[in-house]
């Protein structure tokens, strides 16, 4: 899986995880989303672990383990991006 496929699994995750979390909210005794969120809590773990391996850190809050903490300045910041549009 390249970089980009990575990280779009982990934004997926993210969503599903961040979905399931809201409707247990309601719905705290349904077991089969505290199964579904507990399974994609550690698919979502997992890439992360995978992407800061390959790729370095995702955040700099102190909770990725990065021994090259200079990683942050090789990548283009969000805002310098290129957005490529589909037609």
């Amino acid at each position: 899986m390249d970089k980009k496929d990575l990280m779009e699994s982990i934004m997926k995750y993210q969503f599903y995880a961040l979905d399931l979390n809201l409707y247990l909210d309601n719905f705290p005794e349904c077991e089969n989303a505290k199964r579904d969120y507990k399974e994609i809590s550690m698919k979502l773990s997992e890439s992360m672990c995978i992407y800061e391996e390959k790729y370095g850190q995702l955040t700099n809050f102190g909770s990725s383990d990065n021994s090259n903490p200079e990683s942050w300045t090789h990548d283009p910041w969000p805002w310098q991006r290129k957005i490529r549009r589909k037609n």
